[in-house]
C-alpha cells in the first residue's frame, strides 16, 4: 500500500494539537485545584502553550498562520522566561520573536506563500552550513560568557550547567527563527536543538521549584519535539528543486 503523505499529515496534526490540548487542560486544571498563588501565570501559560503547539504544526505543514498563533506563543513565553529567571530567553522573545513573526509573515508572502498555499522552500549549501555552524557556535560562547557574568542564582563552577540550558535554546531559537522567517529547511535542525535542551531547561526548573507553569511548558516542548522531526521531513520535501517553479 503506498504512503499517503496527505492522509499522514492530517492525522499526525490532530494528535499533536489534541494530545497537546488535553495534556495541557488536565495539567492546568489539576494545579489549579492544588495551587494557592500564580493562578493567572498558570492560565496564561497554558493559552501560550496552546497557541505555540498550533504555530509549530502550521510551520511544519508551511503554512502563513504559523506567524499568527507565533506571536501570542513567544510574547507569553517571555513573561514566563522572566518569572522563571531564564533572562536570556526572555529577552530574546521579547525584542526578537515578537517582531519577527511580523517580518516572517511578510517574507512568506513573497515566496509564494497565502493562507491556503505551502511556502517554497530552501536548502543551504555547503558554504552556508559552514557560516551558520560558525555564528551558532561564536553566538554561543560569547551569550555564556555574557550571561554567566551576570547569573547569581547557579553555583560557582568551571561551567555553569544552568546558563548552558539557557543559552544553547536561546542561540538555536535566534537562527530557527531566521531561517524559518527566510524559508531554509535547516531551520529544522536548530528547532530540534531548541526543542531537546527547553525540556532539559524545564525540567531543571520543576525539579528545583515545583511551579506548574514550569511543568505545562515540560509538555509543551515535549510535543514540540515530535512536530519538529515531522516538520524536518515535510520540509525536506518542499525543498526539493524544481527548475521549471523554483522562486528567483
Amino acid at each position: 500500500m503506498a504512503f499517503n503523505e496527505k492522509k499522514f499529515n492530517k492525522i499526525f496534526n490532530v494528535c499533536i494539537l489534541a494530545g497537546m490540548t488535553i495534556m495541557t487542560v488536565i495539567l492546568t486544571a489539576f494545579k489549579l485545584v492544588s495551587a494557592d498563588t500564580g493562578k493567572l501565570l498558570l492560565l496564561v501559560s497554558a493559552f501560550g502553550s496552546i497557541m505555540g503547539v498550533c504555530s509549530t504544526v502550521a510551520s511544519a505543514n508551511g503554512k502563513i498562520w504559523t506567524f499568527f498563533f507565533g506571536f501570542f506563543d513567544v510574547a507569553i513565553y517571555a513573561v514566563a522566561c522572566f518569572i522563571g529567571a531564564k533572562y536570556g530567553n526572555a529577552i530574546l522573545h521579547a525584542v526578537y520573536f515578537v517582531p519577527m513573526q511580523f517580518i516572517g509573515w511578510n517574507q512568506w508572502r513573497k515566496r509564494g506563500n497565502s493562507e491556503e498555499n505551502q511556502v517554497k522552500a530552501r536548502r543551504f549549501n555547503t558554504r552556508q552550513w559552514v557560516f551558520y555552524t560558525l555564528v551558532f557556535l561564536l553566538g554561543s560562547v560569547i551569550s555564556y560568557l555574557i550571561l554567566a557574568r551576570f547569573d547569581k542564582e547557579s553555583a560557582d563552577s568551571f561551567i555553569k550547567i544552568a546558563v548552558v540550558l539557557d543559552v544553547i535554546p536561546m542561540m538555536c531559537n535566534i537562527l530557527g527563527q531566521f531561517l524559518m522567517s527566510i524559508a531554509y529547511m535547516e531551520q529544522w535542525v536548530f528547532w530540534i536543538g531548541v526543542n531537546v535542551f527547553s525540556i532539559l531547561m524545564w525540567l531543571t526548573t520543576y525539579s528545583q521549584t515545583k511551579d506548574s507553569y514550569a511543568l505545562i511548558y515540560l509538555v509543551k516542548y515535549s510535543f514540540y519535539l515530535i512536530n519538529s522531526l515531522n516538520g524536518l521531513r515535510i520540509w525536506i520535501n518542499l525543498s526539493r528543486p524544481e527548475p521549471s517553479k523554483e522562486l528567483k
